[in-house]
């Protein structure tokens, strides 16, 4: 993993291996051998360096346990996954800041368990902050902070990790509409900057094609790939735009349909 105090310039971000993820035939089960469960059933995927694709289906599908195995956090029960850049960044919904450290020191932290020097931790923090959109907020305790400004923290603490691939698991879901359009706004903009991979859950038709460039449905339990959708409506885009609705539509369609195959409510 990168230990450099700075992100990477965008040039300099694309991996020589060709694919910030490589999901290979992935299945996972939870329980024993007599009574398992079968959540994900083998899936493959590949995330492009510098791409953005979110990952949308149903409520229980597996979006987040496949998000899991990616990050590291558990391991599937076959099949193998590769993150060539090293531990991925990741963003949870909920912003998960520690209340009794400051903005600043939130991200600190996360710069500290990744090596860096104590010098050059506040500089780094304050940039992270510049970035997005939080000057002057370094001091200020979560408690002072309102949700979308949380969120701006968390999303620079994920971005201290330096990881080349930025895992994000419903991380405006429980915004405000209004709030959430800015943060899609924000999230744009940096992983632009940056050509930072992404890989994005969410439930939300609209925010996957707004965000996107590849749109990937899992079916219902277990999740299988059912369909994918690459998105080639320029950026900037509008929650709001024609093209945007038209494709969410015929993507709901689709869902629907997985959800009755599937006798899903």
């Amino acid at each position: 993993m990168a230990t450099t105090t700075t992100l990477a310039k965008a040039e300099d971000r694309v991996s020589t291996a060709g694919h910030a993820a490589r999901i290979t035939h992935v299945s996972k089960s939870f329980g024993g051998p007599a009574g398992g469960q079968l959540v994900l059933d083998d899936i493959s995927l590949d995330v492009a360096p510098g791409e953005f694709v979110t990952l949308l289906g149903a409520s229980g599908c597996g979006k987040s346990t496949l998000l899991n195995l990616v990050a590291g956090l558990d391991r599937p029960s076959a099949g193998t996954i590769e993150t060539p850049g090293g531990r991925p960044a990741l963003m949870f919904q909920e912003h998960a800041l520690f209340p009794w450290l400051t903005a600043g020191k939130n991200i600190e932290l996360a710069l500290k368990l990744r090596g860096v020097p104590k010098a050059e931790r506040r500089p780094e923090a304050e940039r992270l902050l510049e970035l997005v959109r939080l000057s002057g907020s370094y001091g200020k305790r979560v408690h002072e902070l309102s949700g979308g400004m949380r969120q701006r923290v968390a999303m620079a603490r994920a971005l201290a990790q330096a990881g080349d691939l930025l895992l994000m698991d419903e991380p405006f879901a429980a915004l405000d509409a209004i709030t959430r359009d800015v943060l899609h706004d924000e999230l744009t903009r940096i992983w632009r900057e940056t050509n930072l991979s992404v890989l994005f859950v969410t439930h939300n038709v609209r925010e996957a094609v707004r965000l996107a460039e590849r749109v990937v449905l899992l079916s219902s339990r277990p999740g299988r790939i059912a369909r994918e959708w690459t998105i080639d409506i320029p950026q900037p885009r509008r929650i709001e735009d024609a093209a945007v609705a038209e494709l969410s539509l015929e993507i709901t369609e689709e869902l629907r349909g997985e959800i009755r195959r599937h006798g899903q409510h």
